[in-house]
């Protein structure tokens, strides 16, 4: 059924919202900015610029880990034999295109920089989370 791959589009249109200009250091110091002051709050200007900007990385990371797990979680789910033997392929395929594209559409933002470095750390993120749920083969994703 392709209501298992609704969370999959979701959270491509999230990654695609970030993207975007509402993504971009000075919207997201909004928000981010106060909680590293809050938590360093001897921390010098410097300092908070690098936090803030691991803890963006690191959003990266994460965004195309919940990418993988998703896709891994449709595919293992499918009834489609041919996708569900593909279930650790096709969403490291998925991430990767994703993360290039997503690069790609920043690199003509004003506010955003398209990035190689960005795009590795993406794939990073999702080869990560496919090696975890390989290893762990978990029983509630598997094909029944």
């Amino acid at each position: 059924m392709l209501w298992q791959y609704a969370p999959v589009v979701f959270w491509i249109a999230v990654i695609f919202y970030l993207s975007s200009d509402m993504g971009s250091m000075s919207q997201t110091s909004r928000f981010i900015r106060p909680l590293v002051e809050f938590l360093f709050p001897a921390a010098p200007e410097q300092t908070l610029i690098i936090y803030h900007s691991y803890i963006r990385k690191a959003a990266h990371f994460t965004e195309y880990a919940v990418l993988a797990f998703f896709a891994v979680r449709a595919l293992s789910i499918s009834a489609t034999v041919r996708l569900h033997k593909w279930r650790y392929i096709l969403p490291l395929l998925l991430v990767t295109g994703i993360a290039a594209i997503d690069e790609f559409h920043q690199s003509f933002e004003i506010s955003r920089t398209g990035s190689i470095q960005d795009v590795m750390l993406d794939i990073s993120g999702g080869v990560v989370m496919i090696t975890m749920l390989f290893l762990l083969k978990l029983p509630n994703i598997e094909h029944r």
